[in-house]
């Protein structure tokens, strides 16, 4: 019986950290990554920073050796379109047909768009490389621009595009930005840093319609206020890329429904990354899209792929980080909009939040403060009571 090894759909660092773990964990089987994009796997978070300002070029995550000497073999420019998990077998999008014997879906997210914007030029998401680099085009002939949603990758796009030297209004239907992740009191804070910065914040206004003649020229927003915008950037949040599983039996909710361990609902199929909604400690699913989730969800995942018992526990405090303007804004633990914020430092500009849920600390969130935000880690992991933390 030939052995077709595993497969991981998906091109992103979800994918080649499973590949590296894999090999890690002395799997000699044939591995193969299939990715949509004709770019060898890169990393996202600089798309709407470094690479749309124009200072990175490059931001790959292994060079070619890396996958010759593990001998992991890359199908790219042909994403994966259906799977049958009777036959353990995945359809590209040229027709090819791969077997395997475990799967990993790793596919990540795809943006939301708004359909009744049309096909207007000039309107643009940020998830791919190339997305970036049409927006950095976008962005050098033009004078205005209007970015819709300000969660993480609205403020960031923003922040890049003032850098550039383009007139930027942030339109943000929640009160602040960022309101939904972090809450009002600190979404104030982020939208006096933009303010600041000479970004123009209307929150608490959606947007009715766009308006132009082959290319978009004018945002309208809920209130009728019009806005001259040479260039649009949606950044109204992610989907994840589940359709091509429609019909495979793999169960599908807010992404793909696994265990505490990356396992679906079919045999031998694994989810990892932002597409992965993954059961927590206590019984609820959960599902993460921050980068360094996926180093600790890889590391409880592929052990239990190959029948070993993970040492690994994926419970840890969470990170990510947004960089803006010369800030970067760190989050550590499971923050939430609902909690009860403490705000302990604000200069104007730097600031540090604890988040109280239930009496214990769930979080902390930090602007130019790195080592308060990171010297927090023990204390979240242990629940420690907010009176112990504030003092």
């Amino acid at each position: 019986m030939p052995d077709n090894g595993i497969v991981i759909v998906g091109g992103g660092l979800a994918a080649v950290r499973t590949a590296e773990e894999l090999r890690r964990e002395e799997y000699a089987g044939p591995i193969t990554i299939v990715s949509d994009e004709t770019r060898p796997p890169y990393d996202r978070p600089p798309l709407t920073k470094e690479v749309l300002r124009g200072e990175r070029d490059e931001t790959t995550l292994e060079p070619p050796e890396f996958y010759a000497e593990r001998n992991i073999t890359l199908r790219l420019g042909s994403g994966a379109r259906s799977v049958d998990t009777a036959a353990q077998s995945v359809t590209l999008a040229d027709g090819s047909v791969l077997g395997y014997d475990q799967l990993v879906i790793a596919t990540g997210l795809v943006p939301r768009r708004i359909p009744s914007f049309g096909d207007l030029d000039g309107i643009r998401v940020v998830r791919s490389f190339e997305d970036s680099l049409a927006l950095r085009d976008d962005a050098a002939g033009a004078d205005r621009a209007v970015v819709i949603g300000a969660g993480f990758i609205g403020c960031e796009a923003a922040a890049s595009l003032r850098k550039l030297g383009v007139d930027v209004v942030l339109v943000e239907p929640q009160p602040t930005p960022l309101a939904a992740v972090l809450g009002e009191q600190i979404g104030e804070l982020v939208a006096r840093l933009h303010r600041a910065n000479g970004v123009d914040v209307r929150s608490g206004v959606g947007v009715a319609e766009v308006r132009g003649s082959g290319r978009v020229e004018t945002v309208v927003l809920s209130d009728g206020t019009e806005l001259a915008a040479d260039v649009v950037v949606l950044g109204v949040g992610s989907t994840p890329a589940t359709e091509w599983l429609t019909g495979s039996g793999v169960e599908v909710g807010n992404g793909v429904v696994c265990d505490a361990t990356g396992r679906t609902s079919v045999p031998n199929v694994w989810a990892v990354g932002d597409v992965a909604f993954w059961r927590g400690r206590d019984g609820h699913q959960v599902r993460v899209e921050h980068w360094s989730n996926v180093v600790t969800q890889v590391r409880v995942m592929v052990p239990t792929m190959l029948g070993r018992e993970s040492l690994h526990d994926v419970a840890v405090p969470a990170y990510f980080w947004s960089d803006q303007y010369d800030l970067k804004i760190q989050c550590l633990g499971e923050p939430e909009a609902t909690d009860t914020v403490h705000l302990v430092e604000d200069d104007g500009h730097k600031f540090l939040a604890y988040y109280e849920r239930d009496g214990v600390l769930a979080g902390v969130v930090g602007a130019g403060r790195p080592g308060k935000v990171m010297g927090a880690r023990a204390k979240i992991a242990a629940g420690a009571p907010i009176s112990d933390v504030l003092g």
